[in-house]
């Protein structure tokens, strides 16, 4: 009786190793095999700024350093006034120096003192009218305007929506080339947003004040989205 076992048990081995090779595979390693689709977004939003960040220096002259630093607070307190009330907000100073002045045989002439500070409007139609204020009240140093939106926030989540929209459209263009169906997103990576880039001229400000053209800027977003695919 064991004799003729034997080859029926070889036999059944042989059917069990045939029919785990000649299975066809699942339905999942199939589509893993497929693999996925990567592909770059890109999006840029338009926005016009609303605000101005601008600096204001005042440099001054004395025969002593004490002379020199003296006229120049003088003459600076009345420009930080003039600018807060032309509604400059966030008044702060970036420097003061003072240093002598020399003549053409290399003698101490004269001392300058400067002093700058910076200062943000939120109306960029009235950036005209503050370099005006500060000026007329002393200030021989003007700097800006450096142009920004107040929403740059939400601005950037816009551009990063629509280049998602943007990876996608492009991920099922290829995957339609494929003959593959496009799946579900499965990594998404940030590729970074530049900061907000003048785009256009739009609009100037009021005649009567120094004139300030806010056009428009670009806040941009870059991802890279990995897609399955079956």
């Amino acid at each position: 009786m064991k004799t003729r076992l034997l080859p029926i048990a070889g036999l059944l081995t042989f059917v069990a190793v045939f029919a785990a090779v000649s299975l066809p595979a699942p339905a999942s390693s199939a589509a893993g095999e497929a693999g996925g689709i990567t592909v770059q977004g890109t999006a840029f939003v338009a926005s016009v700024p609303d605000r101005a960040e601008l600096s204001f220096g005042v440099e001054s002259q004395g025969q002593t350093a004490k002379a020199a630093l003296a006229a120049n607070a003088t003459e600076m307190r009345r420009v930080i006034a003039a600018v807060k009330a032309a509604g400059g907000t966030d008044v702060k100073t970036q420097s003061v120096s003072l240093s002598p002045r020399y003549n053409e045989t290399n003698e101490v002439q004269a001392f300058v003192a400067t002093n700058t500070v910076s200062a943000t409007i939120k109306d960029v139609a009235k950036a005209g009218a503050l370099i005006d204020a500060a000026v007329n009240a002393g200030a021989n140093q003007v700097y800006g305007p450096s142009l920004s939106s107040g929403d740059q926030a939400e601005l950037y989540r816009n551009a990063l929506k629509a280049a998602v929209a943007d990876a996608r459209a492009s991920a099922q263009a290829l995957a339609t080339a494929s003959n593959l169906a496009l799946g579900r997103i499965t990594a998404i990576v940030e590729g970074g947003g530049s900061s907000p880039q003048p785009f256009a001229a739009e609009k100037a400000m009021d005649a009567g004040s120094t004139p300030i053209e806010p056009g428009t800027q670009q806040v941009t977003a870059v991802v890279s989205v990995t897609f399955s695919v079956s």
